[in-house]
């Protein structure tokens, strides 16, 4: 049997970054870890639907600065910037709720990102959004990876769903592979992520692998 491990985790301080950075003298481990898998969990849920990449989160003493990446950054804007403000206040709203000290200055960036094909999370939720929508699930599956498969910096992509697939009693997994996906190869730079459709049946379980090509040190160059 095969150890099975996380590809950002695996490649964490070689290829890819924390996404939670705190700055400052004091540093409370346990408070500041709840408070940003709390704020990341309703901050994902509350913007489903507008292709969310990720959410960096970095903390100072004084300012808590939470970086949002999406493909749709006018959905969260909102005219006049009136989004972001709502979104602002329901955030400390419900930090105040989860009993989370809220920081003085709460500061939220919104990131495009530019090539939203060759990013796992946004692929995720196109198929989750294809499944919800009573679509055929290999309709859906081949239809995006060929979308991802179309994009010049993707080099190879895996799409796997396993629940009650097309209303089945039974449920099972299917998966749909185009190109090479070394997993085991740190500098290797692999997007993954988890989504979930939610049916009437039950819930959809989506991955998403993309592979991007190698990752080299700066010095060395790319070759």
């Amino acid at each position: 049997m095969t150890h099975v491990v996380h590809p950002y985790a695996h490649r964490l301080g070689i290829i890819r970054d924390w996404k939670s950075r705190w700055f400052g003298k004091k540093v409370n481990y346990v408070d500041h870890l709840r408070a940003d898998v709390l704020v990341r969990a309703w901050m994902t849920k509350r913007l489903r639907g507008m292709y969310l990449s990720l959410i960096e989160i970095e903390r100072s003493e004084k300012q808590y600065r939470i970086m949002i990446h999406t493909s749709r950054p006018g959905m969260i804007i909102g005219r006049g910037g009136d989004g972001i403000e709502k979104l602002r206040a329901a955030l400390k709203k419900e930090m105040h709720r989860l009993k989370i000290t809220v920081p003085q200055d709460v500061k939220l960036d919104i990131i495009e990102v530019n090539n939203p094909e060759a990013d796992a999370a946004i692929v995720a939720a196109m198929v989750a959004e294809g499944i919800e929508k009573r679509l055929p699930f290999r309709r859906v599956l081949k239809t995006t990876i060929e979308k991802v498969m179309a994009n010049r910096d993707v080099q190879g992509a895996r799409i796997s769903v396993s629940g009650r697939l097309g209303g089945a009693e039974m449920a099972r997994r299917e998966q749909i592979k185009r190109g090479g996906i070394p997993l085991q190869t740190l500098r290797a730079d692999i997007d993954f992520a988890r989504d979930k459709a939610h049916m009437t049946y039950g819930v959809i379980g989506i991955k998403v692998w993309i592979y991007r090509g190698m990752k080299f040190d700066k010095k060395e160059g790319t070759k």
